[in-house]
């Protein structure tokens, strides 16, 4: 059953995971995306801020969209994104986490332009065993279920 626009009520929408990370494919994205020293060598990790070897930020954001697409998106009217309000990097995530997406509705509009669809407002939390990671406000525009009926 798809859900649709009418789905979505403010509150608690689910805790998706637990995604392990590897530090394979940690070096791996940063190699082709972000390859700040932090993320491709232990020993220019150990000497950063970062004090050992962590994903890059733009890696999160990457594995918090393949999250919110296996924890409900593939099953939602999901018609995109007009884009992210707000991305925040709270601590870093190490080598062997399981990263776990904790997802909240924040608002839900209906589209005063556009009657076929709503504008769905997301609050999504990552974490590992230590606590919290990163924080992301993203808007999704989402079908109503009149349109979703008629498809």
């Amino acid at each position: 059953m798809t859900m649709t626009f009418e789905d979505f009520q403010p509150g608690l929408l689910g805790s998706y995971g637990p995604r392990h990370v590897t530090r394979e494919e940690i070096i791996a994205f940063a190699r082709e995306y972000d390859p700040q020293p932090m993320h491709l060598d232990d020993e220019a990790a150990n000497a950063s801020m970062l004090k050992g070897l962590a994903g890059s930020g733009w890696h999160m954001c990457a594995l918090m969209m393949r999250m919110m697409f296996d924890g409900f998106l593939h099953e939602t009217a999901s018609l995109g994104s007009p884009g992210v309000n707000e991305m925040r990097w709270l601590a870093p995530f190490r080598p062997g986490d399981d990263l776990m997406l904790d997802v909240e509705v924040v608002e839900a509009r209906p589209s005063m332009s556009r009657p076929s669809i709503g504008i769905v407002t997301f609050k999504c939390s990552t974490r590992n065993a230590k606590g919290p990671l990163s924080e992301m406000i993203v808007a999704v525009i989402i079908g109503r279920a009149t349109v979703a009926e008629q498809a």
